[in-house]
Parts: C-alpha cells; structure tokens; sequence
C-alpha cells in the first residue's frame, strides 16, 4: 500500500488558529470533536489523569508500540497534559487553563464535570466567553439525562438499528460507532455556531449534544416515512427501501453496489447487463413499479451479475453513467487512487509507535486547509510546556511531579 507525503508545511496557516481548546473528553465523541477543531488549526489541550489516561490507551489489540491503535486515530494534533484533579494545586491550574480557553469539551455524564468544579456555570463565571461543549449519552435534560452514554445503546434506542441488517435477519449496529462519531460531529457544529455568535454578543454559551439526538436526527426520511403513513420501517440490508435497484448484488467475485436511482439510470443498467426486455416490462417501468415488484426483479438482476466480477460490472456500468463500484475491503478502500489523491490517508512519526498512518480531513479548504501537524501526544508529553506557560514554576512543576499529581 502506497500513502501520500504530507506537503512540507512552513508555516501554521489553519482556519481556527488562534483559538485554544481546553478537551477534557474521552474515548470517541469528544476526541473525534476536539481533533477536527485541531486538524483545523486550534490548539487543543487535551488533559488526561496520571494513571491510565484515556481509557483508549489500553483499548488493544492492535497496539503501535505501547499505544492503542484505537487511541492513535483520533488524537492526533493535541499537546498532552497530565493532571489528578483531585489534588487541589491541579485544580487550581486547570481553571487558569479554561480561563485562557475559547472552547471547552467535556463527555462525563451529566452533572459530574459540574461536581469536579468545572461545569459549565464554574467556568463560565471565570471566563463568560467560553463555549463549553458537553457530550453525553442523553443531553443534559430529560429522564434519562443520568444515565450512562454508549454508543450501541444510542444506535438501538434511536431506531437506526431497527432498520440495520438483513431484511429476514436481526438488527445490526453500524460497522463503525456511528453514534459516537455522530455527537461529535454534531458538537463541532454547534462550537462553531456558538463561537460565530460569541462574535455578535461577546459571549459565549452552552452547547448540549446528545448521542441518542444525533441518532434521531439522521432519521431523515425514514422518519417522515412514518410521520406520513404510521408504518413502521423495516430492514432492508443494503437496499433502500424506495428506489430500485438501489443495493449490493452478489457476482461471481465479489459485491457489486448498484445506485440506479432514476428510471433513466434503471433503463442504462438494464441494457447494460442484458435485461433489455424488462426496460419494456410494465411491472418495472416506473421506480414505483420496480419499488412495488421488487421481489419478481431482484432474482432477475442477481441472475445476471452472477455470470461476471463485480470489477467486470464496474467498469461497464462505469462507462454507461451508471453509478456502480465495488464494495472494498477497508484495504482496498485506503489504497484506493481516488482516497489516495485526496490526501486521506496521512501519517506522522510518533516517538513509541513509529509511523503512525491515520485517515486524513474530510473538510477540505482553499486557504486554509487542515494540516496533520503532530502524531498523538504521549500522555503528560506536553505538561511541563503547557504549565510553564501558565506561570507556573519549575520548583512547583519538581514538587507536583514528586508527589504524583503532574506526569
């Protein structure tokens, strides 16, 4: 597999420099937030206890080197520091640190950052610009707001599970945690809403992400399906549930994904595999048509693809306009020339893992793009730089360090 070379950047040139990210997060939702911010150009602070740190660290196998896999992939960008918030001269300098933050980014479960001292009201009475960002599994209202969040959990109260999987199968959870990636995509959102707004009134305020709402709001038109006619949907596999054809084929090597989403592109399709006959088939003229007797359709195309590979079918449908492709493995996806050419595959050189590969930003910017700056922090890696910078003394930092409080 062959990876770009990042472009030897001179000079920090991210849209969000300037900006300070105090990410008091952990796991997935609120490290996947804070690295966009930092991929970006903000300047994240990531502060983790002296003990285990993130809980991701030990989230293995796999591991590069000591390190999670898991860890590595989205923390990239952040300077490390280490404290016990328990000891009251740490409690003290992470307060100066939020005083000096425009964004705070926490996923505790509600309440506890609040009894920690550092909930939104605490550190908004230091610092009334800041946007404090809270992640949890239900927001902070609501009967369910004290409970724990997990993203398994978020996917099968929300109903995208129900409609997940097989048709005559069980539900399924997304391949990816679709959930947590989804709340923190939401709070990057409603940051920089909340920092656009800070500008107009010169304050800042409170940003509430929920994975179960994050969930609910990728219903889109499966939900107003339901609003319009009180069904409940079901599952499709990879079918969509009113275009057809609009689904996964099995062909004599590998999966062909099919997307003929207009009667034009079914028409094309057809002709293409050798189902001209069914282009003039009453029952299959229309999508509603193909939508309606898509049981008597279906075998017709799955018999024909079945005769060829599915790069085979690519490259003919390709060459019609058909929307067409194989389903890839995750390998094939990253080393696919079209990821490749668009930088989304990166890497850094971290000081335990070596080469640390990692996906590249989706936002891609004319004057200021993301840059993949550094590798994931060691944890504590930047504790003394960031707190020296504070104001704190080396006398201090020897002192805090001997009793376990800093790393």
């Amino acid at each position: 597999m062959t990876h770009p070379v990042q472009p030897p950047w001179k000079e920090h040139h991210g849209a969000l420099r300037g900006l300070r990210v105090l990410d008091l997060s952990r796991i997935l939702s609120g490290p996947f937030c804070t690295m966009t911010l930092a991929d970006l150009g903000a300047d994240v602070i990531k502060v983790e206890d002296t003990r285990a740190g993130d809980d991701t660290r030990s989230w293995g196998p796999p591991f590069q080197g000591d390190t999670a896999a898991y860890f590595l992939s989205v923390n990239r960008n952040k300077r490390g520091i280490a404290l016990d918030l328990k000891d009251a001269e740490c409690h003290r300098l992470l307060w100066g640190l939020a005083a000096t933050a425009d964004v705070v980014v926490e996923n505790f479960r509600p309440g506890v950052a609040a009894r920690l001292g550092f909930g939104f009201d605490d550190i908004a009475e230091i610092n009334p610009r800041v946007v404090y960002a809270s992640i949890s599994g239900y927001g902070q209202t609501g009967p369910l707001r004290q409970e724990a969040g997990y993203d398994a959990i978020a996917q099968a109260l929300s109903g995208v599970m129900s409609v997940t999987g097989e048709t005559d199968g069980p539900p399924a959870r997304f391949g990816v945690s679709g959930a947590d990636l989804a709340a923190g995509m939401w709070a990057t959102v409603g940051i920089l809403a909340a920092l656009r707004d800070r500008e107009r009134t010169g304050h800042g305020q409170w940003v509430d992400i929920s994975l179960l709402d994050g969930q609910i709001a990728w219903l889109t038109y499966v939900a107003s399906a339901y609003f319009a006619t009180g069904v409940t949907p079901g599952r499709y596999g990879s079918a969509h549930p009113t275009i057809v054809p609009y689904q996964a084929f099995p062909t004599a090597e590998g999966h062909l994904m099919v997307a003929a989403g207009n009667d034009g592109l079914w028409r094309r399709f057809a002709e293409v595999i050798g189902l001209g006959d069914c282009v003039r088939d009453s029952r299959f003229a229309t999508n509603p048509d193909r939508v309606r007797n898509r049981d008597q359709l279906l075998p017709l195309i799955e018999q024909t693809l079945a005769a060829r590979s599915a790069r085979h079918w690519t490259k003919l449908l390709t060459e019609a306009g058909v929307p067409a492709g194989p389903i890839n493995s995750v390998g094939e996806a990253l080393a696919h020339p079209q990821v490749v050419a668009r930088e989304m595959v990166t890497e850094t050189t971290h000081a335990t893992a070596g080469i640390v590969r990692t996906v590249g930003s989706p936002v891609k910017l004319s004057a200021s793009p993301p840059q993949v700056r550094t590798p994931p922090p060691q944890q504590g890696e930047h504790t003394d730089e960031i707190l020296a910078a504070l104001g704190a003394d080396a006398d201090l930092l020897a002192t805090l360090r001997s009793r376990g409080a800093i790393r």
